[in-house]
Protein backbone atom coordinates (compact mmCIF):
# COMPACT_ATOMS: atom_id res chain seq x y z
CA UNK A 1 0.00 0.00 0.00
CA UNK A 2 1.20 3.46 -1.20
CA UNK A 3 1.80 6.33 1.22
CA UNK A 4 0.87 9.59 0.24
CA UNK A 5 3.90 11.96 1.17
CA UNK A 6 3.05 14.57 -0.49
CA UNK A 7 0.23 15.24 2.31
CA UNK A 8 1.54 18.38 4.15
CA UNK A 9 1.27 18.62 7.94
CA UNK A 10 -1.19 19.99 9.87
CA UNK A 11 -1.02 23.61 10.97
CA UNK A 12 0.29 23.78 14.59
CA UNK A 13 -2.77 26.07 16.43
CA UNK A 14 -1.79 28.67 17.90
CA UNK A 15 -1.39 29.20 21.96
CA UNK A 16 -4.33 30.26 23.19
CA UNK A 17 -3.45 33.80 25.33
CA UNK A 18 -5.84 34.89 27.98
CA UNK A 19 -5.96 38.27 28.80
CA UNK A 20 -7.07 39.02 32.77
CA UNK A 21 -7.44 42.15 33.99
CA UNK A 22 -6.13 42.58 37.81
CA UNK A 23 -7.70 44.48 40.41
CA UNK A 24 -6.58 48.02 40.18
CA UNK A 25 -4.18 48.97 42.78
CA UNK A 26 -5.03 52.41 44.73
CA UNK A 27 -1.92 54.33 43.17
CA UNK A 28 -3.28 53.67 40.14
CA UNK A 29 -6.75 55.07 40.70
CA UNK A 30 -5.54 57.89 42.27
CA UNK A 31 -3.21 58.47 38.90
CA UNK A 32 -6.19 58.42 36.81
CA UNK A 33 -8.20 60.75 39.00
CA UNK A 34 -5.55 63.44 39.14
CA UNK A 35 -4.95 63.03 35.63
CA UNK A 36 -9.14 63.58 35.38
CA UNK A 37 -8.87 66.13 37.59
CA UNK A 38 -5.77 68.50 35.75
CA UNK A 39 -7.54 67.77 32.21
CA UNK A 40 -10.95 69.37 33.59
CA UNK A 41 -8.74 71.91 35.55
CA UNK A 42 -6.89 72.99 32.42
CA UNK A 43 -10.14 72.95 30.33
CA UNK A 44 -12.19 75.13 33.06
CA UNK A 45 -9.55 77.73 32.89
CA UNK A 46 -8.91 78.19 29.09
CA UNK A 47 -12.79 78.86 29.81
CA UNK A 48 -12.17 81.64 32.37
CA UNK A 49 -9.57 82.69 30.11
CA UNK A 50 -11.28 82.87 26.80
CA UNK A 51 -11.34 86.62 26.84
CA UNK A 52 -7.47 86.68 27.38
CA UNK A 53 -6.98 83.84 25.02
CA UNK A 54 -8.97 86.13 22.47
CA UNK A 55 -6.65 89.05 22.86
CA UNK A 56 -3.97 87.10 22.01
CA UNK A 57 -4.84 85.58 18.98
CA UNK A 58 -6.27 88.79 17.58
CA UNK A 59 -2.73 90.62 19.19
CA UNK A 60 -0.83 87.45 17.23
CA UNK A 61 -2.71 87.99 13.95
CA UNK A 62 -1.74 92.07 14.23
CA UNK A 63 1.87 91.55 14.66
CA UNK A 64 2.06 89.05 12.08
CA UNK A 65 0.01 91.24 9.44
CA UNK A 66 1.62 94.04 10.54
CA UNK A 67 5.33 92.64 10.83
CA UNK A 68 6.44 92.65 7.12
CA UNK A 69 5.14 96.55 7.07
CA UNK A 70 7.41 97.06 9.59
CA UNK A 71 10.24 95.57 8.74
CA UNK A 72 9.94 97.83 5.19
CA UNK A 73 9.89 100.60 7.18
CA UNK A 74 12.71 99.60 9.36
CA UNK A 75 15.02 99.14 6.10
CA UNK A 76 14.97 103.31 5.57
CA UNK A 77 17.58 103.43 8.60
CA UNK A 78 14.17 103.81 10.95
CA UNK A 79 14.59 102.18 14.22
CA UNK A 80 12.05 99.53 15.06
CA UNK A 81 10.11 101.27 17.76
CA UNK A 82 9.74 104.36 15.43
CA UNK A 83 8.51 102.22 12.68
CA UNK A 84 6.21 100.37 14.80
CA UNK A 85 4.69 103.38 15.70
CA UNK A 86 4.95 105.41 12.54
CA UNK A 87 2.89 101.95 11.22
CA UNK A 88 0.00 102.50 13.77
CA UNK A 89 0.13 105.93 13.06
CA UNK A 90 -0.45 105.19 9.49
CA UNK A 91 -3.39 102.55 10.56
CA UNK A 92 -4.78 105.10 12.59
CA UNK A 93 -5.32 107.65 10.00
CA UNK A 94 -6.49 104.95 7.24
CA UNK A 95 -9.20 104.44 9.69
CA UNK A 96 -10.53 108.19 10.47
CA UNK A 97 -9.76 108.64 6.51
CA UNK A 98 -12.31 105.63 6.09
CA UNK A 99 -14.75 107.01 8.49
CA UNK A 100 -14.83 110.73 7.38
CA UNK A 101 -15.06 109.24 3.65
CA UNK A 102 -18.46 107.17 4.83
CA UNK A 103 -20.11 109.02 7.69
CA UNK A 104 -21.05 112.43 6.05
CA UNK A 105 -22.58 110.92 3.17
CA UNK A 106 -25.02 108.69 4.64
CA UNK A 107 -27.25 110.95 5.82
CA UNK A 108 -28.13 112.89 2.42
CA UNK A 109 -28.07 109.48 0.52
CA UNK A 110 -30.32 107.93 2.56
CA UNK A 111 -32.53 110.97 2.34
CA UNK A 112 -32.25 110.63 -1.10
CA UNK A 113 -32.99 106.85 -0.94
CA UNK A 114 -35.65 106.84 0.84
CA UNK A 115 -37.38 109.68 -1.16
CA UNK A 116 -36.58 107.32 -4.59
CA UNK A 117 -38.05 104.45 -3.02
CA UNK A 118 -40.94 105.87 -2.25
CA UNK A 119 -41.97 107.63 -5.76
CA UNK A 120 -41.09 104.26 -7.22
CA UNK A 121 -43.60 102.27 -4.77
CA UNK A 122 -46.18 105.29 -6.03
CA UNK A 123 -44.86 104.02 -9.43
CA UNK A 124 -46.07 100.85 -8.97
CA UNK A 125 -49.88 101.95 -9.05
CA UNK A 126 -49.37 102.97 -12.63
CA UNK A 127 -49.91 98.83 -13.15
CA UNK A 128 -53.79 97.54 -13.34
CA UNK A 129 -53.56 94.18 -11.44
CA UNK A 130 -50.98 95.94 -8.83
CA UNK A 131 -53.58 98.57 -8.72
CA UNK A 132 -56.06 96.05 -7.51
CA UNK A 133 -54.23 94.34 -4.94
CA UNK A 134 -53.10 97.75 -3.30
CA UNK A 135 -56.54 98.86 -3.27
CA UNK A 136 -57.42 95.58 -1.21
CA UNK A 137 -54.41 95.22 1.73
CA UNK A 138 -53.09 98.94 1.11
CA UNK A 139 -49.54 97.67 0.73
CA UNK A 140 -48.14 100.34 -0.75
CA UNK A 141 -49.29 103.03 1.81
CA UNK A 142 -47.86 100.70 4.35
CA UNK A 143 -44.08 100.54 2.20
CA UNK A 144 -43.90 104.53 1.98
CA UNK A 145 -44.79 104.73 5.72
CA UNK A 146 -42.13 102.73 6.26
CA UNK A 147 -40.18 104.62 3.80
CA UNK A 148 -40.67 107.61 5.45
CA UNK A 149 -39.44 106.86 8.50
CA UNK A 150 -35.99 105.40 7.05
CA UNK A 151 -34.11 108.37 7.63
CA UNK A 152 -35.04 109.13 11.27
CA UNK A 153 -34.27 104.94 12.17
CA UNK A 154 -30.23 106.46 11.02
CA UNK A 155 -29.88 106.22 14.70
CA UNK A 156 -30.97 103.32 15.66
CA UNK A 157 -28.72 101.45 12.55
CA UNK A 158 -25.87 103.01 13.96
CA UNK A 159 -26.40 101.14 17.26
CA UNK A 160 -25.68 97.64 15.68
CA UNK A 161 -22.91 99.56 13.21
CA UNK A 162 -21.21 100.19 16.80
CA UNK A 163 -21.50 97.01 17.94
CA UNK A 164 -19.92 95.54 14.96
CA UNK A 165 -16.80 97.78 15.34
CA UNK A 166 -16.40 97.34 18.65
CA UNK A 167 -16.42 93.80 18.33
CA UNK A 168 -13.96 93.53 15.72
CA UNK A 169 -11.05 96.29 16.11
CA UNK A 170 -11.73 95.30 19.81
CA UNK A 171 -12.21 98.96 20.82
CA UNK A 172 -11.20 101.08 24.08
CA UNK A 173 -9.34 98.80 26.87
CA UNK A 174 -9.35 95.81 24.51
CA UNK A 175 -7.68 97.83 21.30
CA UNK A 176 -5.08 99.28 23.89
CA UNK A 177 -4.43 95.38 24.99
CA UNK A 178 -4.29 94.53 21.50
CA UNK A 179 -1.63 97.21 20.30
CA UNK A 180 0.20 97.21 23.15
CA UNK A 181 0.61 93.10 23.03
CA UNK A 182 1.33 93.38 19.22
CA UNK A 183 4.12 96.19 19.79
CA UNK A 184 6.01 94.03 21.88
CA UNK A 185 5.62 91.13 19.76
CA UNK A 186 6.77 92.87 16.65
CA UNK A 187 9.41 94.78 19.18
CA UNK A 188 11.04 91.65 20.44
CA UNK A 189 9.46 88.48 18.61
CA UNK A 190 12.53 86.79 17.47
CA UNK A 191 13.37 86.76 21.22
CA UNK A 192 10.34 85.03 22.57
CA UNK A 193 10.43 82.65 19.40
CA UNK A 194 13.78 81.53 20.49
CA UNK A 195 12.95 81.75 24.28
CA UNK A 196 10.21 79.41 23.42
CA UNK A 197 11.64 76.93 20.93
CA UNK A 198 14.75 76.29 23.55
CA UNK A 199 12.21 74.91 26.62
CA UNK A 200 11.13 72.02 24.12
CA UNK A 201 13.45 68.73 23.71
CA UNK A 202 16.32 68.64 20.90
CA UNK A 203 14.27 67.27 18.07
CA UNK A 204 11.41 69.35 18.10
CA UNK A 205 13.41 72.33 18.66
CA UNK A 206 15.34 72.15 15.54
CA UNK A 207 11.85 71.21 13.81
CA UNK A 208 10.59 74.45 14.92
CA UNK A 209 13.63 76.69 14.12
CA UNK A 210 13.06 74.82 10.67
CA UNK A 211 9.54 75.90 10.33
CA UNK A 212 8.99 79.20 12.21
CA UNK A 213 10.36 81.31 9.54
CA UNK A 214 8.16 79.87 6.78
CA UNK A 215 5.36 79.59 9.14
CA UNK A 216 6.00 83.44 9.30
CA UNK A 217 6.56 84.21 5.68
CA UNK A 218 3.97 82.62 4.44
CA UNK A 219 1.35 83.47 6.95
CA UNK A 220 2.74 87.68 6.27
CA UNK A 221 2.32 87.21 2.47
CA UNK A 222 -1.53 85.92 2.89
CA UNK A 223 -2.23 88.46 5.52
CA UNK A 224 -0.68 91.26 3.65
CA UNK A 225 -2.42 90.11 0.21
CA UNK A 226 -5.86 89.60 1.87
CA UNK A 227 -5.51 93.14 2.53
CA UNK A 228 -3.95 94.23 -0.60
CA UNK A 229 -7.10 92.01 -2.03
CA UNK A 230 -10.04 93.49 -0.49
CA UNK A 231 -8.26 97.28 -0.65
CA UNK A 232 -8.46 96.55 -4.81
CA UNK A 233 -11.97 94.84 -4.56
CA UNK A 234 -13.26 98.14 -2.64
CA UNK A 235 -11.19 100.28 -4.70
CA UNK A 236 -13.12 98.80 -8.37
CA UNK A 237 -16.29 98.42 -6.78
CA UNK A 238 -16.21 102.19 -6.19
CA UNK A 239 -15.79 102.71 -9.67
CA UNK A 240 -18.54 100.33 -10.50
CA UNK A 241 -21.07 101.72 -8.54
CA UNK A 242 -19.95 105.42 -9.80
CA UNK A 243 -20.32 104.33 -13.48
CA UNK A 244 -23.33 102.73 -12.33
CA UNK A 245 -25.39 105.29 -10.42
CA UNK A 246 -25.32 102.87 -7.69
CA UNK A 247 -25.83 105.49 -4.39
CA UNK A 248 -24.17 104.97 -1.52
CA UNK A 249 -21.25 103.94 -3.57
CA UNK A 250 -18.21 105.02 -0.75
CA UNK A 251 -19.78 103.10 2.15
CA UNK A 252 -21.07 100.20 0.20
CA UNK A 253 -16.96 100.27 -0.73
CA UNK A 254 -15.94 100.00 1.87
CA UNK A 255 -18.19 97.41 2.73
CA UNK A 256 -17.50 95.22 -0.22
CA UNK A 257 -13.88 95.76 0.90
CA UNK A 258 -14.42 94.26 4.58
CA UNK A 259 -16.55 91.82 3.09
CA UNK A 260 -13.97 90.71 1.17
CA UNK A 261 -11.23 89.88 4.06
CA UNK A 262 -13.68 87.08 4.87
CA UNK A 263 -12.77 84.05 2.82
CA UNK A 264 -15.45 81.68 0.55
CA UNK A 265 -18.48 84.01 1.57
CA UNK A 266 -17.42 87.57 1.70
CA UNK A 267 -17.43 88.56 -1.92
CA UNK A 268 -20.57 87.00 -2.55
CA UNK A 269 -22.70 88.87 0.81
CA UNK A 270 -20.80 92.21 -0.15
CA UNK A 271 -21.83 91.86 -4.14
CA UNK A 272 -25.62 90.51 -2.88
CA UNK A 273 -25.94 94.20 -0.28
CA UNK A 274 -24.66 95.99 -3.51
CA UNK A 275 -27.19 94.39 -6.04
CA UNK A 276 -30.05 95.31 -3.79
CA UNK A 277 -29.12 98.89 -3.59
CA UNK A 278 -28.18 99.17 -7.71
CA UNK A 279 -32.16 97.78 -7.99
CA UNK A 280 -33.04 100.75 -6.40
CA UNK A 281 -31.51 102.60 -9.78
CA UNK A 282 -32.95 100.15 -12.37
CA UNK A 283 -33.16 96.04 -12.96
CA UNK A 284 -30.36 96.88 -15.87
CA UNK A 285 -27.93 98.20 -13.31
CA UNK A 286 -28.60 95.28 -11.11
CA UNK A 287 -27.93 93.02 -14.17
CA UNK A 288 -24.55 94.61 -15.06
CA UNK A 289 -23.08 95.21 -11.81
CA UNK A 290 -23.45 91.13 -11.27
CA UNK A 291 -22.27 90.67 -14.85
CA UNK A 292 -19.11 92.75 -13.53
CA UNK A 293 -19.29 90.68 -10.19
CA UNK A 294 -18.26 88.04 -11.87
CA UNK A 295 -15.84 88.96 -13.87
CA UNK A 296 -14.01 90.86 -11.30
CA UNK A 297 -14.48 87.44 -9.32
CA UNK A 298 -12.63 85.47 -12.61
CA UNK A 299 -9.62 88.13 -12.75
CA UNK A 300 -9.11 88.15 -8.99
CA UNK A 301 -9.01 84.01 -8.67
CA UNK A 302 -6.83 83.84 -12.19
CA UNK A 303 -4.46 87.17 -11.96
CA UNK A 304 -4.97 89.00 -8.85
CA UNK A 305 -4.30 86.39 -6.10
CA UNK A 306 -1.69 84.28 -8.13
CA UNK A 307 0.19 87.78 -7.90
CA UNK A 308 -0.50 88.63 -4.56
CA UNK A 309 -0.06 85.15 -2.91
CA UNK A 310 3.00 83.94 -4.75
CA UNK A 311 4.80 83.95 -1.63
CA UNK A 312 2.10 82.03 0.65
CA UNK A 313 1.05 78.58 1.03
CA UNK A 314 -1.54 77.48 -0.98
CA UNK A 315 -4.63 75.79 0.88
CA UNK A 316 -6.38 72.86 -0.58
CA UNK A 317 -9.84 73.66 -1.32
CA UNK A 318 -11.60 71.29 0.77
CA UNK A 319 -8.78 72.21 3.75
CA UNK A 320 -9.83 75.62 3.62
CA UNK A 321 -13.71 75.33 3.61
CA UNK A 322 -13.49 72.56 6.43
CA UNK A 323 -10.92 75.51 8.70
CA UNK A 324 -13.04 78.44 7.66
CA UNK A 325 -16.09 76.20 8.75
CA UNK A 326 -14.48 75.47 12.14
CA UNK A 327 -13.15 78.78 12.90
CA UNK A 328 -16.00 80.67 12.33
CA UNK A 329 -17.54 78.33 14.57
CA UNK A 330 -15.46 79.19 17.42
CA UNK A 331 -14.12 82.33 17.16
CA UNK A 332 -17.09 84.04 14.58
CA UNK A 333 -15.42 86.33 12.40
CA UNK A 334 -11.87 86.76 13.54
CA UNK A 335 -11.84 82.56 13.30
CA UNK A 336 -12.82 83.10 9.95
CA UNK A 337 -9.85 85.50 9.50
CA UNK A 338 -7.64 83.28 11.23
CA UNK A 339 -8.90 80.13 9.62
CA UNK A 340 -6.58 79.86 6.68
CA UNK A 341 -3.23 81.18 8.12
CA UNK A 342 -3.68 78.55 10.51
CA UNK A 343 -4.28 75.41 8.05
CA UNK A 344 -1.42 76.68 6.85
CA UNK A 345 0.77 76.68 9.40
CA UNK A 346 -0.39 73.30 9.99
CA UNK A 347 0.21 72.28 6.69
CA UNK A 348 3.80 73.44 6.48
CA UNK A 349 4.15 71.38 9.90
CA UNK A 350 3.12 68.04 8.72
CA UNK A 351 5.13 69.06 5.17
CA UNK A 352 8.28 69.25 7.32
CA UNK A 353 7.25 66.07 9.07
CA UNK A 354 6.86 64.30 5.97
CA UNK A 355 10.43 65.20 4.55
CA UNK A 356 11.45 64.20 8.16
CA UNK A 357 10.22 60.71 7.79
CA UNK A 358 10.90 60.01 3.98
CA UNK A 359 14.43 61.22 5.19
CA UNK A 360 14.84 58.86 7.68
CA UNK A 361 13.49 56.38 5.30
CA UNK A 362 15.78 57.07 2.73
CA UNK A 363 18.99 56.77 4.85
CA UNK A 364 21.04 53.32 5.53
CA UNK A 365 20.55 52.06 8.46
CA UNK A 366 24.18 51.67 10.29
Amino acid sequence: MAIDTDTEPAPETPPRVVAQLGTPSLQGVARLVAIVAACAGALYLLYLTRGVLKILAISLFTATALGPVVDAVQRRRVPRAWAILLVYLACALAVVGAGAAMVPSVGPQLRELSHDAQRAVGDLRHNATVRRYDNRYHISQKLQAQLGSLPGGLGHAAAPLRDFTVGVFGFASNLVAVLSIAFLLILHGDRYASAAISLLPPARADRWRRVAPRIYQAVSAYVVGNLAISVIAGACAWVAMTVLGVPFAVPLAIVIGFFDLIPMVGATLGAIIVALAALLVSPLAALIWLIYVFAYQQAENYLIQPVVYRRAVQVAPLTTIVAVLVGATLLGLLGALLAIPAAAAVQLIVQDLRAERTRLSADPLP
